[in-house]
């Protein structure tokens, strides 16, 4: 780890600066350091602090080039470079998802401890996955950056960024849940064309992103119920007007039942 002295001593305050910073190595490491200095006791919470954006968020390197998603390569998984596209564009969300964890803590005030130590702990974990993936890349011979990528997971935190409730619905609960139903495929995919250790990643990140969905749909019920929110039709009537892509099967419902949605929202789901 990358510890940093000029770290603030504040959790959303540090939250903020390594969300603008640029190196995407410097950032994961960063964040991990700062992960543990927050379990460890060594910063401190301020929840009501007003905090002031002074730099570009989210600072992100000068390369991956960002495309539009129908731009982003394709390759079959039986050759290096194909599964290399696929490792790199999974590297990018989790990239992505380190900036949304961390953008969780700094922006919305008011919240209850626990909240932001949830947010902590899956900024921790996306960073390690981000390193897992970013490491397993150059066994394949390339490095992030490598290849365009896409931006359609922060572009919907850029929208629902004056409402907590709206990001928690759209972000965690609704695109990073697409991840519980598309990484088994992927991983069966990687394991069939030999690479045993890029389907081992896979199942590390499956195990810990059923648990960011369910940090997502805990904090999404206590805010419906902090507001007097019937949870079902308030996430049909923020899907609506967020236009939030439309979900399409098939459907992880095991992975999506152990990270805590009803039975009655995985029925609306069909």
């Amino acid at each position: 780890m990358v510890p940093d002295i000029t770290q603030p001593k504040e959790l959303r305050q540090a939250a903020l600066q390594w969300l603008a910073d640029c190196d995407a190595v410097h950032k994961a490491d960063g964040v991990r350091d700062l992960a543990l200095a927050w379990t460890s006791g060594k910063i401190g919470l301020d929840a009501n602090a007003s905090l002031a954006v002074t730099r570009t968020i989210p600072g992100r390197p000068e390369k991956p080039e960002l495309v539009s998603p129908l731009l982003v390569k394709r390759r079959s998984m039986n050759t290096p470079e194909g599964r290399a596209i696929l490792i790199h564009a999974l590297a990018h969300i989790e990239f992505n998802a380190i900036n949304l964890a961390l953008d969780a803590i700094w922006r919305f005030d008011g919240m209850p401890r626990e909240y932001y130590s949830d947010w902590m702990q899956v900024a921790d974990e996306e960073a390690l996955h981000f390193s897992l993936l970013t490491g397993h890349l150059k066994v394949l011979g390339y490095s992030y950056g490598d290849f365009p990528a896409h931006n359609s997971l922060w572009e919907m935190a850029t929208k629902t960024q004056h409402d907590i409730l709206a990001r928690i619905a759209l972000v965690p609960r609704t695109m990073e849940a697409r991840g519980l139903d598309a990484t088994p495929p992927l991983r069966a995919k990687l394991a069939q064309a030999g690479d045993d250790k890029a389907a081992s990643i896979l199942d590390t990140i499956l195990r810990d992103e059923i648990g960011h969905v369910a940090i997502g749909n805990r904090w999404y019920a206590y805010i419906c119920g902090q507001r007097g929110l019937e949870p079902v039709t308030t996430f049909a009537q923020l899907s609506k007007e967020y236009a939030a892509p439309l979900l399409r099967g098939p459907f992880n419902l095991v992975a999506r039942r152990a990270a805590g949605f009803t039975e009655v929202e995985l029925k609306a789901l069909s």
